[in-house]
């Protein structure tokens, strides 16, 4: 079943993490100083992820801004979902960019990530500058995959704008949460 992602008011402070990339290489939040940070919650299986990421490499790959993707899927029960599909996802989509692998799902509840893809844009001060979709398509609905919302809110940010609110929920599956995991 589909979700959209939740309100995280607009300047809540990045939460810092600690977490291993798909090689094992620690990563911090502090590991990341340019200007703006776009951190991703995606995985390997979800057919909302696996429409918009070659888009998402490509979109990475001329922009300024510093990406990271994050991986806060139960593995053990979507094992599509364990690094070395996270490793052949990456390969495939074209992303140059940390794939971080929250195994104790930690991260994503203190972001309030919601669903894959969800998408987190934070300017120079760490603070939340977007929360949203990366642009209006879905598998079924036959909009371009052009990631013109992600894009817009980025290029904002980097001129030290504001993010024109409402921003457009990211749409896709909800996060596969350990059992007890769940957020309240």
């Amino acid at each position: 079943m589909a979700l959209k992602s939740g309100l995280v008011p607009l300047g809540t402070p990045a939460s810092d993490f600690d977490l291993p990339d798909t090689s094992g290489k620690r990563h911090q939040l502090s590991d990341y100083d340019d200007q703006v940070l776009v951190v991703a919650f995606v995985c390997n299986h979800c057919p909302y992820v696996r429409h918009i990421e070659s888009a998402l490499g490509q979109l990475s790959s001329t922009s300024a801004a510093e990406f990271l993707a994050i991986c806060s899927n139960d593995a053990q029960n979507y094992p599509d979902d364990a690094p070395p599909g996270l490793v052949d996802q990456a390969s495939r989509a074209g992303w140059q960019f940390p794939y971080l692998i929250d195994s104790e799902q930690d991260v994503a509840r203190s972001y309030g990530a919601v669903c894959t893809p969800d998408f987190f844009v934070y300017g120079p001060d760490r603070k939340l500058a977007y929360r949203g979709a990366f642009d209006a398509a879905t598998p079924s609905n036959g909009e371009p995959v052009n990631g013109s919302l992600l894009r817009d809110a980025m290029e904002r940010v980097a001129r030290g704008e504001a993010v024109p609110e409402p921003h457009r929920p990211s749409m896709g599956c909800g996060i596969k949460w350990l059992p007890g995991n769940e957020p309240t």
